[in-house]
Formats: structure tokens, C-alpha cells, sequence
């Protein structure tokens, strides 16, 4: 086996070796995105040992670059100080469409070297921790619907943020047409992303107007949400290049089915999917009931880490492939938990509540967390399998707006237990912050309905 030592050294040697003089680092805010800059590879080196300074305000701020005037991890009063980051060295990639310049992710820590709490990697990697401790490897797959434009971010503010030009028109799902018409695209995306170590299993066309849907292939929890959220920015810059503009925003129009961020899980002790039981009619062994029952029983608490926008609850949407309720189903789309019955390989869990919107840490920390309660506590299914569409009212209905949902996670002792206090209350404070944007904003509906009328 390979000695954790050998390793360091032949990625820092790759990248004394390589001809660029500059490195791209990056972090995770709390919404997904990704901030982060070059640096020198003299100050790479130096920070390979003692980390560096990046300004706290990536946690301080919002989507739009607004400071919080409501948290008080960081804000006015702190001054914005520096937080410390730890390149990982394990994520080292060289960015094919960028002089193949060498990149690497980065976790927070804080001024004794602890992990940062409010930092998004650490909160997965809490999780993950406590799944060690308990001799389970938690295994992951990402896979992502996003419409794609004919646009520019000058094009589209120009068009005052209205009507966006899809690079095709009509419902076309698996369209062998639509795909040779984007073949430039679809090549980049498969061929440059695999160089980029994010590995596609597969890419087609969804229902709607430039809609793709990829599929990236599984693996340890925190890789796959590493894949996950340079996916998201990977597709934009490639997309950039043949005037594409990607959007993962999990709802654009009302006429259309909005965009998923669905998660396939299992849990492996290293040798075998522990998912797996050949006597069991769906395949599930009793492990993989209690891990269901574990998410099915804390969802409704933890839905800003699945749904954080408030455009996420635009999708959530009857009759529009996206589930409602806390349901699930052997092989059956329109649950919010899918069971796929298979081989001792395959057999998996898929979750189908979080939209592409979401923010792969935080989301992959919740579902784990939420799966590995279920196991801790020994919790057993106790509703039977949905056969079609959930329109059932004995089922209560998932928060409708991220207002209710965030005051559900914000009451969780679940949620406290699972992320700490730190976490939650900051992570609460940012969604709060988020729908008191929406509800000071006047909006196009608001004038239609109103402007002549009343």
C-alpha cells in the first residue's frame, strides 16, 4: 500500500516540476460556491506547511457579495479578520482548460488548528468522522440536471434577467438529435472533466430546453462531494467557452420540471456493500432499513441542507418529478427515497429531495447524518413502499417555503447534535438573512397581478 508520505511527496514534486509559476486554490462559502484565487507556487509551498490567511467574510456574506447583518460568527464587528486554510493535498488536480495549472481544495481550521465549524468540508468531515468510529465508509454519487443558455452574464443583465435563450428548444429527453447538435459540448464536458478527476458515468438530455443531466460516478463521500461542487464549476467554464452560460438554479420557469441534485449512498466496511441482503425481498439488508428510517424520520428537520434557496421550493412541486413528502419507494421516481434493488455492487439508496442548488457538503453531510442516526438508534421501517405518486394526506407535506424550513432546522436538537451549535445557528442565521431578502423584493408577479388592478 501506498504510504500517505510517498504520496504528499510525489504531488509536491508534480508541482515543483510543473512549468506554471501559479497554483488555484479554493473553499466552499456556505452556499456552494466556490471562492478562491492563485497564488504564487513559492507561496504554495509555504502554505502546504502552514496553511494561509483567507479573509472570513466567504462565510460573512451572501450569494450577492452582501454582508449578514444578522450573524455573529463574523460581521462588522468582528472586522473581518483571516481564517486559516489547509490546502488538501489529496484533492490535487491540474485544470485541463487552464494551462493544466495545478488546483486544490482547502479546509478552514481555526487558531488552535481545530476544524472550522461553519465550514462547510469540515461539516461533512464531522460526519464522516463518526461513521469511522462505528467501522462504516459511507459511499456516494452525485448526479445533476441544469439548463443551459445561449448567454452571456453581460447578455443576460442587459435582458434585465428575463427571458433567457436555451441553446434548443422543445421536450426532448434522451435526444439523440439534441446531443449531436451540442456534441462540442458534451465532449468537453466528458473527456476535459475526466482529466479534471471528476469522472462522468453518463450525460443525456432531461425534458425541457437545454437541459443535460449528468451522472458522476461514485465513490468515498467526501471525493464525491469534492466531484460535486467543481462539477457545478467546472460546467461553467467550459460552458463559457462555446458562448454556453450553465445555470443550476433548481427552478427557472414554471412551465418546466426544475433541477435535481439526487444523491445515491451506501455503506461499505471497506470489502462489501453492507446495503446488500440476498434473502431480503427488496435486496435491503437490516442496515439498510435503519439507515432509510433514519433519513426518512429527520428530513423534514434538515431541509435548508437540501433545499437552502428560495427558489428550491419552486421545484418542489406536485406532478413535477420532484417529491413533496416524506416518502419511499422500490424503484419509484416519485418518492423522496428511491431503494434500487440490484447486485451486492449495486444495491443502493438514491435520495431525490436536494436540487442542483444545493451545497454538496452541507447536503451529503445531512443525508449521512441522518442515515447514521438511523443506524446508531436501531430505528425499523414502518410504512410500506409507495406505489406511484405520494398524494396521500396521511402524509404530512415537506416545508413549502425555506421561512418554514428553516425554522424547523433551527428548532432540531437532531441537527444541533449532528453539527454542533456553532453550525446550526450560523447556518440559520444565513437562510433567515435569505428570506427576509425575498420578502423585501418586489417582484414581476407582484406587478402583473397588482399594478393595473387594485
Amino acid at each position: 500500500m501506498k504510504k500517505a508520505s510517498d504520496s504528499r511527496s510525489a504531488v509536491l514534486d508534480s508541482v515543483r516540476q510543473h512549468p506554471a509559476t501559479r497554483v488555484k486554490v479554493a473553499v466552499s462559502d456556505i452556499d456552494g460556491v466556490l471562492r478562491g484565487k492563485y497564488i504564487h507556487k513559492d507561496k504554495f509551498f509555504s502554505a502546504v506547511d502552514g496553511g494561509f490567511g483567507f479573509c472570513n467574510v466567504v462565510f460573512g456574506w451572501d450569494i450577492n457579495d452582501l454582508t449578514y447583518d444578522n450573524t455573529s460568527w463574523t460581521g462588522w464587528h468582528t472586522g473581518y479578520p483571516d481564517a486559516m486554510v489547509e490546502l488538501d493535498l489529496a484533492t490535487a488536480r491540474n485544470i485541463p482548460w487552464d494551462d493544466n495549472v495545478p488546483f486544490f481544495l482547502g479546509n478552514f481550521v481555526d487558531a488552535k488548528g481545530a476544524p472550522l465549524e461553519v465550514c462547510p468540508r469540515q461539516v461533512l468531515k464531522r460526519v464522516l468522522r463518526k461513521a469511522e468510529k462505528i467501522g462504516l465508509i459511507p459511499m456516494c454519487g452525485v448526479e445533476f440536471e441544469w439548463f443551459n443558455f445561449r448567454e452571456t452574464p453581460q447578455s443576460f443583465a442587459e435582458k434585465r434577467y428575463t427571458n433567457p435563450q436555451p441553446i434548443s428548444p422543445g421536450m426532448f429527453g434522451y435526444s439523440m438529435i439534441r446531443m449531436a447538435q451540442s456534441q462540442p459540448f458534451f465532449k468537453a464536458l466528458m473527456e476535459e472533466l475526466a482529466q479534471f478527476r471528476i469522472p462522468i458515468e453518463g450525460i443525456h438530455t432531461e425534458t425541457g430546453p437545454g437541459v443535460f443531466e449528468a451522472a458522476i460516478l461514485y465513490g468515498d463521500a467526501l471525493e464525491s462531494a469534492d466531484r460535486a461542487i467543481l462539477f457545478k464549476q467546472s460546467a461553467k467554464e467550459i460552458g463559457a467557452r462555446f458562448g454556453i452560460m450553465p445555470s443550476f438554479m433548481a427552478k427557472w420557469s414554471q412551465q418546466y420540471p426544475g433541477c435535481s441534485g439526487h444523491v445515491h449512498q451506501s455503506l461499505s466496511d471497506g470489502k462489501k456493500n453492507l446495503f446488500f441482503d440476498a434473502k431480503d425481498p427488496h435486496k435491503m439488508s437490516a442496515l439498510f432499513n435503519s439507515y432509510l428510517a433514519g433519513q426518512l424520520a429527520v428530513l423534514p428537520e434538515l431541509m435548508p441542507m437540501y433545499a437552502p434557496t428560495i427558489n428550491s421550493y419552486k421545484r418542489l412541486v406536485d406532478g413535477m418529478w420532484a417529491p413533496v413528502r416524506a416518502s419511499w419507494g422500490v424503484d419509484n421516481r416519485t418518492a423522496s427515497f428511491r431503494v434500487i434493488p440490484g447486485s451486492a455492487k449495486s444495491t443502493r439508496l438514491e435520495t431525490r429531495c436536494p436540487g442542483s442548488d444545493i451545497n454538496p457538503y452541507l447536503a451529503l453531510a445531512a443525508l449521512l447524518a441522518a442515515g447514521l442516526h438511523g443506524v446508531e438508534k436501531g430505528l425499523k421501517l414502518t410504512a410500506a413502499p409507495q406505489v406511484g405518486e405520494a398524494k396521500d394526506s396521511k402524509t404530512p407535506r415537506l416545508p413549502r417555503t425555506l421561512e418554514r424550513a428553516t425554522e424547523k432546522f433551527k428548532q432540531s436538537r437532531l441537527a444541533r447534535e449532528f453539527f454542533g451549535d456553532t453550525f446550526v445557528d450560523h447556518f440559520t442565521a444565513t437562510r433567515e438573512w435569505e428570506w427576509r431578502q425575498f420578502q423585501d423584493a418586489v417582484t414581476d408577479w407582484e406587478f402583473r397581478r397588482y399594478f393595473e388592478i387594485v
